[in-house]
């Protein structure tokens, strides 16, 4: 497999851009801890089952190795990437490392288009590599949101049943524009998926998993707000006390409810493509992600 080598300013350190192994996952995860990031090292470990990863390997005078640096891009289908996890340790930045990993990751992608999420530290590197901003992305997060779920008299949420997965991978193809089914398929396997169900007609999907410090609800699928809030209401009522996240686009206008149900705004980034974006194929939209990493 190919590997790049990038000395850095001094003569007795050298740096290797090369795959990612199993048994790298641990220090990328304590890089990720040391930038205050949520992740556990089951997260990395579901990343880098899922993606092309490459890690920046560091070797000191006397031989010494350490990885200092992480990236990863998720295949989507023929049409799409989404690409995150990267990290450059602080002692390396300003090497040139960011640069070499994001092409490392773009040349993986080939002709797809890619999407992200940027900080700012983050945004201008991405706009030089010809990503443009589509829209902002907000997390919230809390131990005590409350919501008062709104059902119709014929509407109920109910689980997923294993007879609906190849449903929900089409479902999730028409709202996100993507396919992101090979994603989605191991995703379910330790997710729970509540269904919105009116007179017998879906109307929307949810999904809730352990992530990071707590649990995660996407992605939501619906086709309209307000089913969405039933979803997230369902899930937010279902663990009282529990720590829950989600992080939704600024188009789907959720952001003011969220926070009067106790989801406060803890974060703020931009989204951002590198060709296409990505487009709904049908009135289904998503109301909030998987994660930033995945989109």
């Amino acid at each position: 497999m190919h590997t790049d080598s990038t000395p850095t300013n001094s003569s007795a350190i050298q740096t290797t851009l090369r795959p990612m192994r199993a048994d790298d996952l641990a220090s990328c995860h304590a890089m990720s801890l040391h930038l205050h990031w949520p992740h556990r090292l089951a997260d990395w470990q579901f990343h880098h089952q899922v993606s092309n990863s490459w890690a920046v390997e560091l070797e000191q005078s006397g031989g010494t190795r350490s990885v200092a640096g992480s990236g990863m891009l998720c295949r989507l289908g023929e049409d799409y990437a989404s690409l995150g996890l990267v990290i450059i340790a602080d002692a390396l930045q300003g090497c040139g490392l960011g640069r070499a990993m994001m092409q490392r990751l773009l040349q993986d992608a080939g002709a797809r288009n890619v999407i992200l999420n940027a900080t700012d530290a983050g945004r201008p590197l991405y706009e030089k590599l010809g990503f443009v901003v589509t829209d902002t992305l907000s997390q919230h997060q809390s131990t005590t949101a409350r919501a008062t779920p709104v059902l119709a008299a014929d509407a109920r949420i109910r689980p997923l049943r294993k007879d609906e997965a190849p449903f929900l991978l089409a479902l999730d193809r028409q709202a996100s524009g993507m396919d992101r089914s090979a994603l989605l398929k191991p995703l379910l396997a330790s997710s729970e998926v509540a269904v919105l169900e009116q007179a017998g007609q879906v109307k929307g999907v949810a999904m809730l998993r352990q992530f990071g410090r707590g649990r995660v609800i996407g992605p939501v699928i619906a086709t309209q707000a307000e089913d969405a809030k039933a979803l997230i209401a369902h899930w937010v009522n279902a663990y009282p006390g529990a720590y829950l996240r989600i992080d939704v686009p600024g188009r789907t206008g959720l952001k003011p409810w969220l926070e009067e149900i106790g989801l406060t705004c803890v974060d703020n980034v931009v989204s951002m493509c590198r060709g296409t974006p990505p487009s709904p194929a049908t009135s289904w939209r998503t109301y909030s992600l998987i994660n930033q990493a995945l989109g």
